[in-house]
Parts: C-alpha cells; structure tokens; sequence
C-alpha cells in the first residue's frame, strides 16, 4: 500500500475546488456574455406624451383596430385580406409604391406586403423592419400582432420623407403567416421573404421584426421569464425587450445601444440560444436562418400578456401611449442610422 503525504491531499482538494470553481464560472460567464447590453435603460416616471405623441397614440389605436379585431388568417381569409388591403391603402395615402409578393399555400395564394425607401446610393445597405399581420387560430390578434403591424404602418409614414435620401435603404415588410399551423414552416411570409433577399445578394445590415409590443405593468412579479434568463431581467413588466440568437449579438448590443440614446422608455436586450423558450418565437428567426443578423422588439409576449394566443387579444387591451413612446424611440433610432 503506498503512503499519501498529506501535503499531495491538500493539493488535490485544492485542485479539485479549482475544478468546480471553473465548471461554475464558465457557464456564469457564458451567461453575462449573452446578457450584457451597452447604456442604461431609462428609469423613473416616463415623460408626458407630446401633442405629437398624443396623436401618433390615437391612429396606433385606430390601425390595430382596422387590422386586428376579428381573427384574421388562412382559416379567416375574408379577415385577412380586410387587414392586407388597409395597410395596403395606408402605405399608399402616405407616398410609397406598393409591392405585393404573392405565393401559394395549398390551394390559396396570401402575399407579403412591402415598400421601400431607396437610399442616394444604390450600394447602401438594407435595413428590413418587419412585423407580421396575421393572428393565431380564433384570437383577433389585437397584440400579437396588431400593434407590430401598426407600429410599422406608423414607421412607414414617419420616415417617407426619407426617399432617395437615406444612407441605407429602408424595407418596410408586412408578413402573411407567421403563426402556427406555419411558423418555421416554408409558408412562413417571413422565410419566404428572407430565402428570396438572400439569393438577390443585397447587402443586408440587419432585420427587425416588431412583434407583440402594446402591453405594460407596473406590478411587481408581472414579468416572468424562461429559466435562466428571470435572474437577470426584472420583474416588472414596463419595458420593451430586444432579443436575438447569439449569431445576431453584435447586432443587439448595436441596437439597445441606439435606442437608449435616444427613448425616454425602459429597455432589456440581450441574446440566447434558439432552444430557449422564446428566443426564436418571431419572424427575425427566418432572416437569422439566412444568415442576416436579426433581432425581435417585444414586450415578451406571454411571459407578460395574459391574453397571448386568445379571444381576449383585443384592441382594448393595448397601452397605445407607451407603444407611442416606443414607436418614437424606434422612429429616432432608425432616422439616426439613415441619416
């Protein structure tokens, strides 16, 4: 039998806590990494909303009805083509030329709906914000995603006087079938999309895809989270959260960053892997997929919104004085990088 000093016991002891040590601070490291965002999100009372403000809040109210207050979607098509000809009509009484990308699912043929603000360069780099109209199931929709729709209707008819001006060029893209039976499927509006600018080779700075973002709280415990993310985030539900998969990181930072600069409204950020509970839940997964870097706005969804996916999604459940506030924080985000 040999004999141990007990000075080699030590040195095991210690090197096996030196082991844990590691084992437990890579994934904690790891964690911070995917987590950390640039600035600090606004906090205190948010402001009061401008006459501007005001008004922008009242036609959000009045397109999320228009689009989002009956179920609307492949199973409710008459629905469905109500909400794609209002946008369609909104964008045409705000300047632009309006592109229809029509494809066919089953028997039916739905579109994507699309304008663009062409840069003074025709070598700029595309920035694509885009939001989905179509509702799950029976639900109308009003949040998920009537207000995303709305917001970039709002987007749209901010940033027009921006045509052949810009320094990058703007595509505003309203998707069709977002939602499940299609979600990740080849009928999804959004892969479509996405397959079809990867093959044009356009330079691409990005997508975002606005989703779910009209409901607040400011009750304690009314923000959850998949594990692990609850313990970095608040509880409190009353921000509005930028979220991508870890290839699209760099592009979160970039863009929490800017909207910090410039929005009196509280802000998360951060990336996660794409088998986390909501990371990939929106139509930015399909231009990731293509290799576009791309992050999802949203105010998280059902971690918050008690009525997600329900009859109960209606307009009146929409806060559209802060949607307003992050409409405008989004507007000034974007006009900055343009310009």
């Amino acid at each position: 039998m040999g004999f141990i000093d007990s000075r080699d016991n030590r040195g095991i002891k210690l090197m096996g806590a030196g082991l844990v040590g590691i084992l437990f601070a890579v994934p904690v490291a790891t964690f911070l990494w995917m987590t950390s965002v640039p600035g600090h999100s606004y906090s205190g009372q948010l402001p009061l909303p401008t006459a501007a403000q005001a008004t922008l809040a009242n036609m959000l109210r009045a397109d999320v009805q228009a689009i989002a207050s009956q179920p609307h979607n492949m199973r409710h098509p008459r629905a469905l083509e109500k909400a794609a000809i209002h946008i369609e009509r909104s964008l045409a009484m705000a300047g632009y030329k309006v592109q229809r990308h029509p494809f066919v699912v089953g028997r039916s043929t739905v579109r994507n709906i699309e304008v663009t603000i062409d840069p003074v360069r025709p070598d700029a780099e595309t920035l694509v914000v885009g939001a989905h109209y179509d509702s799950a199931g029976d639900a109308p929709g009003a949040n998920d995603n009537g207000t995303g729709s709305a917001a970039l209707l709002a987007l749209a008819r901010k940033l027009a006087p921006l045509q052949g001006k810009a320094q990058l060029r703007l595509r505003f893209v309203f998707f069709v079938n977002e939602e499940p039976p299609h979600f990740q499927t080849p009928s999804m509006g959004s892969v479509v999309y996405a397959r079809a600018l990867r093959q044009s080779a356009e330079k691409v700075r990005g997508m975002i895809s606005l989703e779910t973002i009209g409901y607040y709280s400011d009750r304690a415990g009314s923000q959850h989270y998949p594990p692990p993310l609850g313990m970095r985030y608040p509880g409190t539900g009353n921000f509005v959260a930028f979220v991508g998969t870890i290839s699209s990181r760099g592009f979160v930072r970039r863009t929490v960053a800017a909207f910090r600069d410039v929005a009196s409204f509280p802000s998360v950020g951060g990336s996660a892997p794409g088998f986390i509970q909501g990371i990939s839940w929106s139509d930015h997964w399909s231009f990731a997929e293509e290799g576009f870097p791309a992050l999802m706005v949203t105010d998280t969804a059902p971690f918050r919104y008690p009525y997600y996916h329900t009859a109960e999604d209606t307009p009146d459940k929409v806060d559209y004085s802060r949607l307003a506030l992050v409409v405008t924080g989004l507007e000034q985000m974007i006009y900055r990088w343009a310009t």
